[in-house]
Parts: C-alpha cells; structure tokens; sequence
C-alpha cells in the first residue's frame, strides 16, 4: 500500500507543476528605429512604468517597449489578456524638430483613473537609444526614470518614483533639482536646501558657464545624481625585446 500511496504522490504533485507552468504572463516587446541627428530634441510624454534612456554614438533612436500582465493566465484567458495590453500605445511622432514619444491609455470606465493609478494591473518597460547629446523633456507619470551617458540638457518630471542620471563624469552642469517628498544626492557639487519640516529636498548648482542644465522635479521619491564609472584605459604593451 504505501509504495502505491507514494506513487499517487508523486503524480498529483506533477499535475499541479503542470497546471502551474500552464498559467503565464502574457508579454509584447516591439522595437522601432527612426533616424534621429545628434543634437536633436526626444520628447516623452505620459510614460509609466519604468523607463530607461541610454546615450550611444549612432545618428538614430531606438525605442523598445515590453508591455506585461501583472498576473499570469492560462491558454484560455491569455487572449482576453492581450487584449487589455492593446489598451496601452505608444507611438512615435515628428513635430516640427521634436521627436515625440507618446503613451497613451484607453479607459473603460469615465471618469479615467487618477494618474497613479493608471494601468496599475500591468507593466510597461521602456529601453530608448539615442545619440548621446540629445537633448531631453520628460513628463512621468509613476515609475522609475534612467537616465544613462546622455550629456545634453535635461527636463524631467516625475510624479512619483525615482529619478537616476548617469552623467559624464568630465560635464559641466547646471542643476536645479527638486524633490517634494524624498531626497536628492549628487556627485556634483552643489548647494542644498531642505525643505519645510524636513520632508523635501532640493539641490541647486548655478553655474551660469555650464553647457548642460539639469531641471529635475518628483512629487515623491528620490533623485539621484551619479557620476558615470569611466573603464580604465589599457596599458599599452611592451612591445621592445631584450
């Protein structure tokens, strides 16, 4: 009997694996390339989730989204599920020397959700590449914001997150930065200034012959300012022969 009762066990506990492996999220990844100049203009408005631009050398914009459930489903509910993925867009368009990134979510019910609370059910993951002298706007909604090697000016606003810059470690910036309800740390040097009992922050560094500003503003969470780790350069080889 007990070989038989160990045998029942071991073949349940695999359906339940089974059913497990059955049920997934459901996630769409699409990637775009536009031609971009250096020195350009890339707007972002109404973006969640969490999002990530890197500077890199290459005359175009790369725009990569993933947008994913929250919870997992089984073969039957993943259609129903793509379908609400389809509520969210984001879209790419040219105004006059701007290069705009749109998020857009359509609502089923009136009236929309408060802005904190939108597409709380799913996630949405932006990875952009653009030259890395592009200069930024960014309007946030929720959600965390990298910014990585981008050396040109920076606008970026924030409902509630986080804010992190990687900057050149060789730039020259002028910062405004401001936090309502959390902190601000930098690696520039900078002059800060606490805010009403103690709960915002802000940093200032007014250097009128700075190339690049930063204005930089979240209602809650932290700013971060860090300078970017340059790689050691090789030591040339010994190339003489004794």
């Amino acid at each position: 009997m007990m070989p038989r009762l160990l045998v029942f066990g071991v073949a349940f506990s695999c359906l339940l694996l089974a059913d497990e492996d059955a049920r997934q999220k459901v996630q769409v990844t699409t990637t775009e390339h536009l031609n971009f100049a250096p020195g350009g203009t890339l707007r972002l408005q109404h973006s969640i989730g969490e999002l990530t631009v890197e500077g890199w050398e290459r005359p175009e914009v790369e725009v990569t989204v993933t947008k994913s459930t929250q919870d997992a489903y089984d073969q039957r509910e993943r259609e129903r599920a793509t379908k609400e993925l389809d509520r969210v867009s984001v879209k790419t368009e040219r105004r006059a020397d701007e290069l705009v990134i749109v998020t857009a979510i359509r609502h089923r019910s009136f009236p929309p959700p408060l802005p904190w609370r939108k597409a709380t059910h799913l996630n949405l993951e932006y990875h952009i590449k653009a030259p890395s002298n592009t200069r930024l706007i960014v309007n946030h909604d929720t959600g965390e914001v990298h910014l990585d090697n981008v050396s040109g000016d920076i606008d970026a606003k924030v409902l509630g997150g986080a804010i992190t810059l990687s900057l050149p470690p060789e730039g020259q910036y002028d910062v405004d930065a401001k936090s309502d309800f959390g902190s601000v740390t930098s690696d520039f040097p900078g002059m800060e200034h606490r805010r009403l009992w103690q709960i915002g922050h802000q940093l200032v560094q007014d250097t009128p012959v700075a190339p690049h500003k930063l204005h930089l503003r979240i209602g809650f969470g932290d700013i971060v300012i860090l300078k970017m780790e340059r790689p050691p350069i090789p030591a040339p080889l010994n190339s003489s022969h004794e």
